[in-house]
């Protein structure tokens, strides 16, 4: 994964000041903030109801299991001489079980809330991995195969987690939806983190299926530019928006030797800042 990365001039983001956090001065500016935040908003919400289907099914594995070991314990308190320790294990599953919807919960409820941006140091790697059960359950609802090539030794990211977190999830379900035409045999994506010889850190998000139209390739990032039918064409307008916030970039180049590569490049974190 490491070769496909575009080569580009990284010398105009050295130049990059550190986005602020203050408000501007003019009420047109703060009109236009409020508006892009809601914008984003919108678009988070977009992008969870797309997975809601994969995310119902993820959510209901624990509940089913929670009421199947429900059901064994009140049969093994109900016996004449119950076993104690089986139902401390299944009451334990339970609590496991619960657990791990809660976790699915909160996750999917901090991508749909809106938020002010929070940027703080963060390790790329976790951050993607905390969506993992998202990821898993719209990619197996799907029949798709999703794997994570978590680079070594990576600088640490100021970044807003659930704003980066939406973008990810943005790019992996449009490549999945990308595809759904292909034998299941063939459908994967491939999440790759690298530091690249700038010394930033660079995502990659890619897929092996038809690709981006040539036509419609130099408007990809274009509002309301879209091959959806049902598509709002937001969701990668909105995905570069968050990654120019941030000071980085979000590119895309067709895949070798068929498919998609999106990549997003993020300043590494100035050194001895502390992760939170």
């Amino acid at each position: 994964m490491a070769g496909v990365s575009p080569n580009r001039n990284h010398s105009s983001m050295k130049e990059t000041s550190r986005p602020t956090l203050s408000p501007p001065p003019f009420p047109e500016l703060e009109a236009l903030l409020r508006l892009q935040g809601r914008l984003l908003h919108v678009s988070r919400l977009a992008t969870v109801g797309e997975m809601s289907s994969g995310i119902a099914h993820e959510l209901n594995q624990p509940l089913c299991a929670i009421a199947n070991y429900a059901q064994a314990s009140e049969r093994l308190l109900a016996a004449p001489d119950p076993d104690l320790a089986e139902v401390r294990g299944a009451l334990q599953a339970i609590a496991d079980q619960a657990l791990r919807a809660g976790e699915i919960i909160r996750h999917l409820r901090g991508l749909a809330r809106p938020q002010h941006a929070q940027p703080q140091m963060t390790d790329i790697n976790l951050l993607i991995m905390e969506i993992t059960d998202l990821i898993q359950s719209d990619a197996k609802h799907n029949h798709v195969r999703y794997r994570f090539e978590a680079g070594m030794g990576l600088p640490g990211v100021c970044v807003d987690r659930s704003q980066i977190q939406q973008l990810l999830l943005n790019l992996i379900r449009n490549a999945i939806e990308a595809l759904a035409e292909l034998p299941a045999d063939a459908r994967e994506v491939v999440v790759h983190t690298q530091r690249n010889p700038a010394g930033e850190v660079e995502v990659t998000v890619s897929d092996h299926g038809p690709g981006v139209a040539a036509s419609i390739a130099p408007y990809l990032f274009t509002p309301f530019c879209t091959s959806k039918a049902a598509g709002t064409g937001l969701g990668l307008a909105m995905a570069r928006t968050i990654a120019n916030s941030h000071g980085g970039e979000l590119d895309y180049h067709p895949n070798s030797p068929s498919g998609a590569c999106f990549t997003l490049t993020l300043p590494a974190a100035p050194a001895g800042v502390s992760e939170h």
